[in-house]
């Protein structure tokens, strides 16, 4: 399993190291840390594949993730409902805000049973 440093340490150092040497060793410098993120990726996903993460995730609340969901669900709908209405009238109308509502009744299925 790769190096357990946090990625963002390997991307300040990755930048320092461009700052110091110039522009003539960027492409290596970025192959290399975009090895070391595919790296990371990678042990997360095998981590995640064979049930343990390899960085533990703090707990919420009971649905907190559904506050976050409702006002972007709102926030979008709005632009939504009016380009919908001008360009397909009704139909397009409903047809949006039924697909806003499947997203958050999925999510909301995704989030009680993640709880």
């Amino acid at each position: 399993m790769p190096d357990t440093r946090p990625i963002r340490e390997d991307l300040q150092a990755t930048l320092d190291a461009r700052r110091d040497l110039g522009p003539d060793y960027e492409t290596a410098l970025l192959e290399s840390f975009a090895a070391r993120l595919d790296a990371v990726i990678a042990a997360r996903v095998q981590a995640g594949l064979h049930g343990h993460d390899p960085a533990p995730r703090r707990r919420k609340g009971g649905g907190s993730g559904m506050v976050p969901l409702a006002l972007g669900s709102l926030a979008l709908g709005i632009p939504l409902t009016a380009v919908a209405s001008v360009n397909a009238g009704r139909l397009g109308l409903m047809i949006t805000w039924l697909a806003i509502v499947a997203v958050n009744v999925a999510a909301a299925a995704a989030i009680i049973r993640r709880d």
